[in-house]
C-alpha cells in the first residue's frame, strides 16, 4: 500500500501543477523534471514543491476522520480555497456481449474479445504512458491530441482490469480524454459500444466525500443527528432513527470517501449510456460545443436489401474472401474479428494473408493469446511436467523433448477431448463485490489494490484448474477440419473467451466441467485468503453447515474468505449454436448467484454453482427456470407437498459431493436401464420412486451396494427424524405450511456419462483415431427415450 499511496500523492500533484486549463501552468522544462524526477525517485524541482506538500496534507485524513468540519487543519483549509480542481474519468466498453456474440463462428467470437481485450488491458494503460501497452496507441493518441497526450502519465490511471477503468486527469482535459478513449473502442472496433464520462472534484473530496461550496453546507456527522428522521437520510446512508450512534458513525464514514465520487460517476456513465447528453465541462467550447458528442446514436452500418451481406448477414460485404475451404463474404468489422481470431491463435503468416489481398491496412497492434498466458503460468509455477503428464516427453536419449502444443481452432477440437464428444460453457462471476467495495473500499489505493487482487486471483484460479484438470490432446483433423495440414497435432482443448475482473468465460470439454468449475471457486477464495486482506470476520462466521449444505454437512470446510465466485456450466454438443448456449449459460448463473445470496443470509460466503446437460437444442423451448417450474417441479396440494426432481444449484462442497457420487454410483454396477427407469419414476410420487429405488438396489452384488449406502444415502438422503433415509429424495423442506422434497437422481444421471470411470481415470484418449468422432451419441438415452 506503501506504492500505492505514493501514486496517489504524485497524481494529485500532478493535476494541480497542471492547472485548469487545456494548456498546463508550468513551463515545458518543468514539466520534463517533474516526469524524471518521478521516473527516477528523485526530489522534485524546487517550484514543484508547494503542489507535493499539498497532496501530502491530504494523507492526515487517512489517519483521522474528522468528526466535524471546523476541526480541519490549516493546510486543509488553505488546500479547500485553491480553486484548482482533479478531473476523475471512468467508462469502459458497454453491451459486450452484443458485440462478442454477434458472430455465430468461435473464430470470429475469439476475435472480438481479443480485439476488446487488447484495447482493455493494452491500448488504455498506454495512453498513460504505461510500459504495458502498445506504441501505436501512444502514437494514435498523440495523432488526435497532443496536448492531452502530454498530461497523462503512469501514476494517473486507478484501474484498468476489470473491463472499465478509472483515472485522475487534468481538470481542463477529463472530456477531452472520455471522447478519446470513446473514439478509440469505435476506430478499432468499428461497432463496439463505449462509454465514458468524467467530473471535477475538489481535492479534499478524494477523501471527504462529496462536499458543498461553501463547505460549511455540507451535512456532516456533526450535524447529522438533527435529520436522522428524514428519509432521504435514512435511505442515503443506509441507517434509521434508532440507530446506536456508533453504527451511525461507521454508515456516515463507509459513505463519506471516495467511494460516493465513483458513485456519481456511475450514475453519469448509466446516463450517458442510455443516450442522455450533459454540458461540456470543457471552457474553452465554441457556443455550438456546450455538450459533448451524443452517444444516442451509435455505430451503425446499414445495407440495403439488395446488396450482398456478410457471413453473418448483419453489414454490407466488402470482400469475398476465397481462401477458405468455402468462399466467405466479408464486411469489415467481421474481418477483423476474424483476422484477430487467427493472430490470437497463431495461424500461420500465410492463413492470414487474406485480410491484405482484401484491400484492408487496418493494423490489428499487439494481441496476445489467453493459451500464451497460460504457458507462462505453466512455466512460473513449474507445472509444464505436471500438464504434460501423459505425453511421451523423452526422447531415444531420454532427453525431454520440445513438444509444441496448438490452439484449439474450432469447439470440435475440443469437443474431441471428450469420450462422448461434447463440450461445456463455463460462465463465472464474482459474489459480495459491490457490497465489498461500498464497506470497505474508501480510498484510490484500495480501489487500486483491490482491482489486482481480484483481477489476479480470478485469471490465476482459471489457470490452476486447467492445469490440475486437462491434459494435452493429440488430434488428427478430419475432413470437416479447417486445418490445411492434416497431420496430427497436439492441442490444448480449451477455449477461453474472456477473463475480466471477476468475470470468465471458458469452453472445455464436458468431462472435465464440473472439475474445473470447482476447482476455480476454490482457487478464487484461496488466492484471496493470502493475500491477508479478505478474511472473514469473527463475528461473520456461518451458522451449522446442515442449514447450508445437502451433502454431509459435518465435513464441510469453514468459509473463510469474504468474496467467491459463482459459476454456471452447460454441457451440450459442439454445434450447438453458440448464441443460444451463451443465454442458457447466463441464466444459469444468474440462478448460482441467487443461491449465493440466499445462502449469504445464513452465513455462507463461499461459491456456488448451477449446471444443465443439454442432450438437445429443443430440450429448451424458454427459459431455464420456466424449463424446472413446469417441466421438473411436481405439485401435490391434497398432500401439500412439493417434488422438485432437480437439486441446483449446488455449494462448492455439495458439487464435490455430486461428482463423488456420481464416481460411486458407476462403481456399484447400477444397470443403465434400472438408472433411467427409477428417473422416469420419479414425478409419480415420493413413495413410489422410493420403493422402486430399493428393489433395484437389492438386486445389486452384495459387496457393490454399500458404494451407493456411503456414497449417496447417508450423505444425502438422511431423514430428520430417524437414522434411516429418503433416498432418492433429499431430506425435506418445510416453508409456509408446505413440504418440499428434492432429488439429485435425474441429474446425476444426465452427468454419469460425463464422469471418467474410476476403474480407467483417464482423463484424455491419446489414441489419434479418437479425434476423428463425428458422433454426439452417448451412453445416455434422449430425455424421450429415458420417458418411454
Amino acid at each position: 500500500m506503501v506504492d500505492s499511496q505514493k501514486q496517489l500523492t504524485v497524481a494529485i500533484a500532478w493535476c494541480l501543477a497542471w492547472g485548469d486549463r487545456r494548456e498546463p501552468q508550468l513551463s515545458q522544462d518543468l514539466l520534463q523534471q517533474f516526469r524524471e524526477a518521478i521516473d527516477t525517485d528523485r526530489e522534485p524541482p524546487e517550484p514543484l514543491n508547494p503542489y507535493f506538500e499539498r497532496a501530502k496534507s491530504l494523507q492526515s485524513l487517512t489517519a483521522e476522520f474528522p468528526k466535524s468540519l471546523q476541526n480541519l487543519s490549516p493546510e486543509l483549509v488553505h488546500l479547500w480555497q485553491q480553486k484548482t480542481k482533479i478531473g476523475l474519468v471512468y467508462g469502459g466498453a458497454t453491451k459486450i456481449k452484443q458485440y462478442v456474440f454477434e458472430e455465430a463462428k468461435l473464430q470470429d467470437i475469439r476475435g472480438a474479445s481479443a480485439l476488446l481485450d487488447r484495447i482493455n488491458l493494452y491500448d488504455i494503460p498506454e495512453f498513460f504512458g504505461s510500459s504495458e501497452g502498445t506504441r501505436s496507441a501512444r502514437q494514435w493518441l498523440e495523432n488526435n491530441d497532443s496536448t492531452l497526450a502530454k498530461a497523462l502519465i503512469p501514476e494517473l490511471l486507478i484501474y484498468y482490469k476489470g473491463g472499465s477503468f478509472l483515472a485522475f486527469c487534468p481538470a481542463a482535459l477529463i472530456d477531452s480524454l472520455a471522447d478519446a478513449i470513446e473514439k478509440r473502442y469505435t476506430q478499432e472496433t468499428l461497432t463496439a459500444n463505449s462509454c465514458v464520462v468524467g467530473d471535477v472534484f475538489h481535492p479534499l473530496e478524494i477523501y471527504l466525500g462529496l462536499l458543498q461550496n461553501p463547505i460549511e453546507k455540507t451535512l456532516w456527522l456533526d450535524s447529522l443527528q438533527s435529520h436522522l428522521t428524514n428519509p432521504a437520510v435514512q435511505a442515503y446512508f443506509g441507517i434509521q432513527a434508532n440507530d446506536p450512534p456508533d453504527k451511525i458513525e461507521a454508515a456516515f464514514k463507509s459513505r463519506k470517501n471516495f467511494n460516493e465520487l465513483v458513485a456519481k460517476l456511475a450514475n453519469q456513465f448509466n446516463q450517458r449510456r442510455s443516450g442522455c447528453d450533459r454540458p461540456s465541462l470543457e471552457q474553452n467550447n465554441t457556443p455550438d460545443q456546450k455538450t459533448r458528442p451524443s452517444r444516442r446514436y451509435p455505430p451503425m452500418f446499414e445495407t440495403h436489401p439488395y446488396l450482398v451481406r456478410d457471413a453473418g448477414d448483419r453489414r454490407s460485404s466488402v470482400a469475398t474472401v476465397t481462401d477458405f475451404p468455402e468462399p466467405i463474404q466479408f464486411s469489415e468489422t467481421l474481418a477483423r474479428k476474424r483476422w484477430v481470431g487467427q493472430i490470437t491463435k497463431q495461424e500461420s503468416a500465410e492463413e492470414r494473408t487474406w485480410f491484405r489481398k482484401a484491400g484492408l491496412d487496418w493494423d490489428a497492434g499487439e494481441v496476445e493469446s489467453w493459451v500464451n498466458k497460460f504457458e507462462q503460468y505453466l512455466r512460473d509455477e513449474n507445472l509444464v511436467q505436471k500438464y504434460d503428464s501423459d505425453l511421451n516427453l523423452f526422447d531415444e536419449n531420454q532427453k525431454i523433448r520440445d513438444i509444441h502444443k496448438r490452439e484449439a481452432r474450432s469447439l470440435r477440437e475440443i469437443a474431441a477431448a471428450d469420450k462422448n464428444g461434447f463440450i461445456a460453457y463455463i460462465y463465472a462471476d464474482g459474489n459480495n463485490m459491490g457490497q465489498y467495495i461500498r464497506d470497505h473500499i474508501a480510498t484510490p489505493a484500495q480501489y487500486e489494490q483491490f482491482s489486482n487482487d481480484i483481477f489476479h486471483a480470478t485469471e490465476k484460479s482459471v489457470y490452476y484448474a486447467i492445469a490440475h484438470h486437462l491434459k494435452p490432446y493429440h488430434y488428427t483433423p478430419d475432413s470437416c477440419s479447417n486445418r490445411t495440414n492434416k497431420d496430427k497435432v497436439w492441442i490444448h482443448p480449451f477455449e477461453i473467451v474472456t477473463i475480466g475482473g471477476d468475470d470468465v468465460l471458458l469452453i472445455v470439454p464436458a468431462n472435465k466441467a464440473l472439475n474445473i468449475a470447482k476447482t476455480i471457486g476454490d482457487r478464487f477464495e484461496e488466492i484471496l485468503i493470502e493475500t491477508g486482506r479478505y478474511a472473514i470476520e469473527p463475528s461473520q462466521k456461518p451458522t451449522p453447515h446442515s442449514e447450508i449444505h445437502r451433502y454431509n454437512p459435518q465435513e464441510a470446510p469453514e468459509s473463510k474468505c469474504c468474496l467467491s465466485i459463482s459459476s454456471s456450466v452447460l454441457i451440450t454438443a459442439d454445434n450447438t449454436p453458440i448464441y443460444y448456449a451463451d443465454k442458457l449459460v447466463s441464466q444459469l448463473l444468474k440462478s448460482a448467484k441467487k443461491k449465493a445470496k440466499d445462502l449469504k443470509e445464513k452465513g455462507y460466503h463461499g461459491g456456488t454453482v448451477d449446471f444443465l446437460t443439454l442432450k438437445a437444442v429443443t430440450m429448451i423451448s424458454s427459459n431455464i427456470n420456466a424449463f424446472r417450474d413446469q417441466g421438473l417441479t411436481v405439485k401435490l396440494p391434497e398432500r401439500q407437498q412439493e417434488l422438485k426432481l432437480y437439486a441446483a444449484p449446488y455449494t462448492l462442497h455439495e458439487l464435490g459431493g455430486l461428482l463423488e457420487t456420481a464416481k460411486a454410483v458407476k462403481k456399484s454396477g447400477f444397470p443403465q436401464s434400472q438408472l433411467y427407469q427409477i428417473r422416469s419414476l420419479l414425478e409419480r410420487g415420493k413413495r413410489t420412486a422410493i420403493l422402486n429405488y430399493r428393489y433395484f438396489k437389492v438386486r445389486l452384488a452384495a459387496d457393490k451396494q454399500h458404494f451407493l449406502d456411503n456414497d449417496f444415502e447417508k450423505a444425502w438422503c438422511g431423514a430428520k427424524t430417524n437414522n434411516g433415509n429418503l433416498a432418492p429424495w433429499i431430506q425435506a423442506i418445510q416453508k409456509d405450511g408446505k413440504t418440499t422434497y428434492e432429488t439429485l437422481w435425474r441429474e446425476l444421471v444426465e452427468l454419469l456419462p460425463f464422469v471418467d470411470d474410476p476403474a480407467n481415470d483417464a482423463p484424455n484418449d491419446n489414441d489419434p483415431d479418437d479425434s476423428k468422432r463425428s458422433d454426439k451419441q452417448t451412453t445416455a438415452p434422449s430425455s424421450q427415450e429415458a420417458n418411454q
